[in-house]
């Protein structure tokens, strides 16, 4: 038996959270209404998840003394983001039980090994190839064709370390642009929409999924989120049994999101995995106002060995992200009715920089 398979928090037990973002705020924010404590670990003193709990730890993930303290003072370990540093969870893991288990970062960290792992699911994904040289990526365009999509296997997120290659570009200049040795190359996908699932699983193998998400980006970062999204109710059960299958063959606890793609294809429409995230996750965040149970408190419950929530819609709803000098405008959203508003306390406003997000919920119709 695993040391996930053993983990049994009571109220007033410490989760430890790595990292100190949004997600990790709203993580601790749920665990609080459960009655669990949890202790932040990240190495930026301007944390937004630090003015949300009693105890924090403000060092690099390589400072193996604080890593050892902390574990020292929780139950449990859970994290915010997927780029946490292997020899950071091989130092707390063995102390505490990491959750979701350090073996999965191993897969999620790289494209390359994440794209292998769906495929051998027998799930639809978008043709690719593994690329490390000029001449690899010349090889690879020449099988898989144009335009195709470049990305670093580790390390990128909001669109950045990756870039669309077109007819007549300059390939060694986009491949020294991209300013790596160890990258992926995959087919331009023609999608008609962007969707994903987030999916809750619990150490004894239950699985919640809620409602399929529709998802709207622009310069590469998610703007609009909206549940349900508008596919039929077929596409919908296939989505979410992908991300049940997904779940279940990483032996997975907690919340993650699988990002997809819809297309036609010759029978109708279908869906195509994107990629993984091993978290809670942006185009979940509806669920703070918009379903009976958050992601977040569900990722809680999951990694403290507490049973799961059946979700339920309240109606539709469209989660809107404050991005950058969106935030001056936090004031309009107040005003809105049947919209919440939800403000990071990050620091001054950047581009791309998420600031926060609203949730509108809409009359159901009947």
């Amino acid at each position: 038996m695993t040391a996930s398979h053993q983990v049994k928090l009571k109220p007033g037990d410490t989760i430890g959270i790595l990292g100190g973002g949004q997600l990790g705020r709203m993580l601790a924010m749920a665990a609080a209404r459960l009655g669990l404590r949890c202790q932040i670990f990240s190495p930026d003193p301007d944390s937004p998840a630090f003015d949300v709990v009693l105890n924090a730890t403000c060092a690099e993930y390589a400072d193996v003394e604080a890593l050892e303290l902390f574990a020292n003072d929780v139950d449990v370990i859970t994290y915010e983001f997927e780029n946490v540093p292997a020899a950071t969870a091989m130092v707390l893991a063995a102390r505490r039980p990491v959750l979701p288990a350090q073996k999965i970062l191993e897969t999620t960290q790289d494209r390359l090994i994440e794209k292998d792992f769906i495929r051998k699911l027998g799930i639809g994904i978008a043709d690719y190839a593994d690329v490390s040289s000029v001449e690899m990526l010349r090889a690879a365009i020449a099988c898989i064709g144009l335009p195709a999509v470049i990305k670093t296997r580790r390390f990128g997120y909001d669109g950045k370390g990756q870039a669309i290659i077109r007819e007549g570009d300059d390939i060694g200049q986009v491949w020294d642009d991209l300013a790596t040795r160890s990258a992926i190359l995959e087919a331009f996908i023609p999608f008609e929409r962007e969707i994903s699932v987030i999916a809750a699983r619990s150490a004894d193998g239950q699985v919640e999924c809620f409602d399929v998400t529709e998802n709207e980006h622009r310069d590469h970062i998610l703007k609009i989120s909206r549940a349900p999204a508008d596919i039929p109710e077929a596409l919908a059960a296939q989505a979410r049994g992908i991300a049940e299958t997904i779940a279940s063959a990483l032996d997975y606890v907690g919340v993650l999101a699988v990002e997809m793609f819809v297309v036609q294809g010759s029978g109708g429409p279908q869906v195509l995995v994107n990629e993984i995230a091993p978290r809670v996750h942006n185009s979940g965040h509806w669920t703070l106002d918009g379903a009976s149970i958050s992601q977040f408190e569900q990722h809680i419950r999951a990694i403290a060995g507490w049973p799961l929530g059946k979700p339920v819609r309240h109606g539709p709803v469209t989660m809107t992200n404050l991005i950058g000098d969106d935030i001056n405008d936090y004031e309009q959203w107040l005003t809105v009715p049947g919209a919440t508003v939800h403000l990071y306390g990050k620091g001054p406003a950047r581009a791309g920089r998420k600031m926060g997000h609203v949730t509108q919920i809409f009359p159901r119709e009947d």
